[in-house]
């Protein structure tokens, strides 16, 4: 029987939650695409995404102060910067990849992504394959079971702030990864993952007041993330399903959930997803699908490899 206690706490307290609060906006998630994709000067994101100027400084600056950019000059009058991954930006990459697999499959951006990618050490075509790093074997939601333990610290920090953010209205819009997908999105996603399929389920662990939730549903279920359905045991209530779309969603929140809990907040997750096939606690790596290698950021090529 599902907990909803447990599960809101699990939630608050999952670096999922606490990861996606500061790289969990849509134009945050476009520049760090950008950066692995190869824009390095402020003209290349804003040409190549249109974000307005302002909104990018803040994004750049945000991703300086973490650590995950570095800013460089590289023209002296008028002064102008580079901005490049570091060491930190580049454990990203993982989360990176699983975003270019959903958007070549499911998303609306495939022409601002690169159209294939290369891997160097064996030199083939590819497409990342998420896989258990105990056991290597390919990993989807359905080879997983998921167990909730509350981490204090995360749950008394989403206490301390407010369980949830108010969500604003306009909050709906533009859903889809990258550019349309955003957190709210991504956390209703993870708690129907959970369990919670019900309007008043979703309601009480996600804190989402009820005309901003029926809101954020309704438009869920146009652009295809969720499936409603009528509940068969009582026709008045109705039931929030995963649709293919939204499953394939897994393998970005849990290569991001594993980045968030082990480089940003080095804090376990209240989430602990365990590979039944191999019975280890499921640690995500990303694979290339020919050689069945991990993926290095420098070792993908956007453009084929000379023979």
């Amino acid at each position: 029987m599902l907990d909803l206690l447990l599960t809101r706490d699990a939630l608050q307290s999952s670096t999922l939650n606490h990861g996606l609060k500061v790289l969990g906006d849509r134009w945050t998630v476009a520049v760090v695409m950008g950066a692995f994709t190869g824009f390095t000067r402020f003209e290349d994101w804003q040409t190549r995404l249109d974000i307005p100027r302002s909104t990018l400084a803040q994004r750049l600056s945000k991703l300086v102060s973490l650590g995950l950019l570095r800013k460089r000059i590289y023209q002296e009058r008028p002064q102008r910067h580079a901005y490049h991954l570091t060491q930190a930006g580049l454990q990203l990459y993982d989360h990176v990849l699983m975003i270019w697999v959903w958007e070549k499959r499911w998303g609306n951006r495939v022409t601002a992504l690169p159209a294939q990618l290369w891997h160097k050490p064996c030199g083939h075509r590819f497409v990342p394959v998420l896989a258990c790093t105990a056991c290597f074997e390919k990993t989807t939601l359905n080879d997983l079971r998921l167990t909730l333990k509350v981490v204090p610290e995360l749950l008394d920090d989403a206490l301390a702030h407010g369980r949830n953010a108010r969500v604003a209205a306009n909050d709906t819009q533009r859903m889809g990864l990258g550019l349309r997908v955003d957190r709210w999105a991504l956390l209703i996603v993870a708690a129907v993952m959970l369990g919670c399929h019900y309007f008043d389920q979703l309601s009480l662990v996600l804190g989402i007041a009820s005309s901003v939730l029926a809101r954020r549903l309704s438009g869920m279920v146009s652009a295809g993330l969720l499936l409603a359905q009528p509940d068969l045991a009582d026709a008045r209530r109705i039931v929030y399903r995963l649709t293919p779309t939204s499953r394939d969603l897994f393998a970005y929140l849990v290569c991001f959930s594993t980045w968030a809990g082990r480089d940003h907040l080095r804090l376990p997750s209240s989430i602990m997803p365990v590979h039944k096939a191999c019975g280890h606690r499921f640690v995500p790596q990303v694979l290339c699908s020919v050689c069945r290698m991990p993926l290095r950021p420098h070792d993908v090529s956007y453009a084929q490899l000379a023979a």
